[in-house]
């Protein structure tokens, strides 16, 4: 569980404070928090002391607090900005807490992730004024589906711990608990209620229990029980569960409700239900693309959910071919139909925000469904464009490693390296750089000690360089780089770069981050002390 902001101890006590405590809040807040006059009032957070008034603001208004952890290019991200955080009604309800936000390229912002156990964008997650987590907001479904959980939490909701083991002792849950299950992010919980390997059973399991009336959340449960099954290793599917999951999909209503999940998980569902070259992966296959063609052109969802049904039944049709197959077999009217969606995409998209979260998905379908040459055109067309350009030149690199085009591959990484911003983000983009020259060219030394020297450089520049996905970036550049000397080579390489991160290990604060950044570029077997 994270660590838990200080408690009030005495509550009694709290409220007879409350008065003062507001007055002190409003003037340490005055300057942090954001203007919300048609907006999300989000108050920035990097540190400690940003989170700890947080919670003094929160406490004294009594008022839970809403924990938003993102990036600035993460499509994802920007599909949450461009179609929850907009809303009408999810402004409104923001008055009832306090709205955090850490942007994950914000100096030291990445401590907050360990601290917080949260690591992927987007994550939100609602935590009472003391501290404790209630429950991770689902960012990939529907936005009234997102509300109603939040309305669970803001009406003083158990936290989802609470609730979990009580499902699972068999104790009777009210509905809008088993609700908060179902909806419950599992895929942003860093495995804190449930180990990964458990949650397929667990799931499973919990959609049994659902009584009667809840049959919408045991659907889900159910389903998201497949989709974490990895292959059939987790749920074993009989033929009556295999029937119940072609109904699902045959019921036009149920199709809609259960949508982020049927899209995103079309595959690993299917997967999960059935093997390669039978009636049954047949029988799945085709159930799941009548109800995602239903979703494909439903006007009631985004332009990004409309798309990412599409783009399931790309990865539906390829689904027994070769997972390296550049070229699949793929129906003419589907390549047809991604071609169209992703030209009126780039006509019709003006909303900044949006246009990063479907420019990306699309150019990525392209891809998936062997349109190459259209993938390419898309994302340079829109490079201009992007509020976040380093993120189409990732995907140019990776179209043009795919095709074995690795001298422009390096050049697209390199560039997107270069251009990538903030400190967690330059770390990231320069491990996928590092890695592409460990695999394209190795023997190119002086271009790989540069680009190592340049991430260097840039951890020099954060204290948080060696927490959450700023550690885990410059561990893979370690694994990376023992890869390319384990015939000590470049040992020399390796010593130089030694030399010049020790600097940077010198001056970090904790115990623990200077244990980690001693390892770093070692032999196996040493350490720096």
């Amino acid at each position: 569980m994270p660590t838990q902001v200080a408690a009030i101890a005495d509550r009694a006590l709290a409220a007879a404070h409350r008065v003062a405590l507001a007055a002190c809040v409003a003037l340490s807040l005055a300057g942090a928090a954001r203007a919300a006059v048609d907006g999300v009032a989000w108050q920035p957070a990097a540190n400690n002391a940003d989170i700890e008034r947080a919670f003094v603001q929160a406490r004294a208004s009594d008022k839970p607090v809403l924990l938003y952890w993102g990036a600035k290019w993460c499509p994802p991200c920007n599909q949450l900005k461009a179609t929850l955080f907009n809303r009408h009604d999810f402004i409104e309800r923001s008055r009832s807490l306090v709205a955090v936000e850490i942007d994950g390229d914000l100096p030291g912002a990445q401590k907050l992730g360990s601290r917080f156990k949260v690591s992927g964008y987007p994550t939100m997650v609602l935590l009472r004024s003391d501290g404790t987590e209630i429950v991770r907001l689902p960012g990939e479904a529907d936005p009234p589906q997102v509300l109603r959980l939040l309305e669970f939490g803001l009406a003083g909701g158990r936290a989802a711990k609470d609730v979990l083991a009580d499902a699972r002792a068999g104790k009777p849950l009210p509905g809008a608990e088993w609700r908060m299950l179902a909806f419950y992010s599992w895929i942003s919980d860093e495995s804190q209620l449930l180990p990964a390997a458990e949650r397929p059973g667990v799931l499973a399991g919990l959609s049994a229990a659902c009584p009667s009336g809840e049959a919408a959340s045991a659907t889900r449960l159910m389903l998201k029980a497949l989709a974490d099954s990895d292959d059939g290793k987790g749920v074993k599917p009989d033929a009556a569960l295999r029937q119940r999951v072609r109904s699902w999909l045959a019921d036009p209503s149920i199709a809609r409700a259960q949508m982020d999940v049927l899209t995103n998980f079309a595959v690993e569902i299917t997967k999960a239900l059935s093997t390669p070259g039978t009636a049954d992966r047949r029988a799945i296959v085709g159930a799941f693309d009548v109800a995602l063609q239903r979703l494909q052109v439903d006007a009631t969802l985004s332009r990004a959910d409309r798309l990412t049904a599409l783009g399931a039944r790309v990865d539906l049709a390829r689904i027994d071919q070769p997972k390296a197959e550049r070229h699949p077999r793929m129906p003419a009217l589907l390549r047809k139909q991604v071609r169209d969606a992703s030209a009126a995409a780039d006509r019709e998209v003006t909303d900044g925000y949006e246009r990063q979260a479907v420019i990306t998905a699309a150019a990525y379908i392209l891809g998936q469904a062997g349109l190459w040459p259209d993938s390419d055109a898309l994302l340079k067309a829109n490079l201009a464009k992007s509020h976040s350009p380093f993120y189409l030149m990732s995907q140019l690199a990776g179209n043009a490693r795919k095709l074995g085009r690795n001298d422009e591959a390096l050049r697209w990484y390199e560039q997107a390296f270069v251009r990538s911003e903030g400190p967690a983000t330059r770390l990231q983009w320069g491990a996928q750089y590092v890695s592409a020259l460990v695999e394209l060219a190795p023997s190119d030394e002086s271009r790989l000690e540069h680009a190592v020297s340049g991430m260097i450089d840039q951890a020099a520049l954060d204290p948080g360089a060696f927490d959450g996905r700023s550690a885990r970036s410059l561990a893979r550049v370690d694994q990376q780089l023992a890869k390319w000397n384990r015939d000590g080579r470049h040992d020399a390489a390796i010593a130089r770069l030694r030399v010049r991160l020790e600097p940077v290990c010198v001056k970090l604060d904790g115990a623990a981050e200077r244990a980690a950044c001693g390892r770093t570029f070692q032999p196996p077997g040493k350490s720096s002390t």
